[in-house]
């Protein structure tokens, strides 16, 4: 099944970590949690905590154990297909989670929600649109919904992606019918 994964983190620094992930299935079944910092990561960005609205003292308080996280998403996620807006960062952020959290880095991977977006469209379509204007449908319903205020939280994130596939499914249904 797909599910779509985000992350918010420390910053966006090569030394960043992942200080909440928050992952909602196709079925819409959904998780979150703040991930309480690993010792020695000490990495934070009071620009990033800004926008994410997360303190590293709530982490502290609120948090998961990395280990705890990382065992939960091993456990929920393997064998299913994710997905992630940003996979180059999401990955990175996956991978120190799942490293930290004693598991191989590479044990669970993501793909580019775009990229599931264009195949779901082309399922649905066929070859009744070119490639051009299947990107043009993929765009246009991440353009409807880009929010004016982005939550930047993982879960409200993962959902808009979810949101997302249901109207890129919905547009090239109507497509077909034509």
């Amino acid at each position: 099944m797909l599910v779509f994964l985000d992350f918010e983190a420390s910053s966006l620094t090569k030394h960043s970590y992942p200080i909440e992930i928050g992952w909602v299935f196709e079925d819409g079944s959904r998780y979150s949690s703040l991930i309480r910092p690993a010792p020695g990561w000490s990495d934070w960005s009071v620009k990033a905590e800004a926008i994410h609205g997360i303190s590293r003292r709530q982490l502290e308080r609120e948090g998961l154990a990395v280990e705890q996280v990382a065992a939960t998403a091993m456990d929920v996620l393997s064998g299913h297909e994710l997905c992630a807006s940003a996979p180059s960062w999401d990955g990175k952020w996956l991978s120190i989670l799942l490293r930290t959290g004693g598991f191989p880095r590479h044990a669970l991977r993501l793909k580019k929600s775009d990229d599931v977006f264009l195949a779901a469209a082309r399922q649905i379509v066929g070859d009744r649109l070119s490639g051009e204007r299947l990107a043009e449908l993929v765009a246009g319903a991440i353009a409807q919904t880009e929010p004016v205020f982005p939550a930047h939280r993982a879960l409200p994130d993962a959902e808009l992606e979810l949101v997302r596939l249901k109207l890129v499914r919905d547009l090239s249904a109507q497509h077909a019918s034509r």
